[in-house]
């Protein structure tokens, strides 16, 4: 796999989206592949603390086939790729200043390594290669 840097913009906040943006970053940074995690707009209402995962997602064709048919949470995917390959997620400053959230006290554990800026991740993501979901 190439080891150019891959860099996910998660802005959906479509159960069906953020399962996606999990497989992929998972399986990237599992494969030795360096990754970084961007979360914003509606997307980060699914990395809300204390939500149940029958709680953070909806929406997209899918979502009700994910739920029967027990697929992994995307939440718990996200942790599987920071646990097991090189992987940082980024929380959007603007979006949190916009709820009056902390990152570290409003998200999910252990997940981000804290907030981040549109211009700076753009300007990293001239590394490597950037998709958007």
């Amino acid at each position: 796999m190439s080891s150019k840097p891959l860099y996910v913009m998660l802005c959906s906040g479509e159960h069906e989206k953020i399962q996606l943006a999990a497989m992929v970053a998972s399986v990237a940074a599992v494969s030795d592949r360096p990754v970084e995690v961007f979360v914003t707009m509606n997307a980060i209402l699914a990395f809300q603390r204390g939500k149940s995962p029958a709680e953070r997602y909806y929406g997209g064709h899918f979502h009700e086939m994910f739920k029967t048919q027990n697929v992994p949470d995307a939440v718990e995917l996200f942790g599987q790729g920071k646990m097991l390959g090189e992987m940082k997620m980024w929380v959007c400053s603007m979006v949190l200043d916009i709820k009056h959230w902390e990152w570290d006290k409003d998200l999910t554990e252990d997940l981000f390594d804290g907030p981040l800026g549109l211009t700076k991740f753009l300007a990293d993501a001239e590394n490597g290669e950037l998709i958007t979901i």
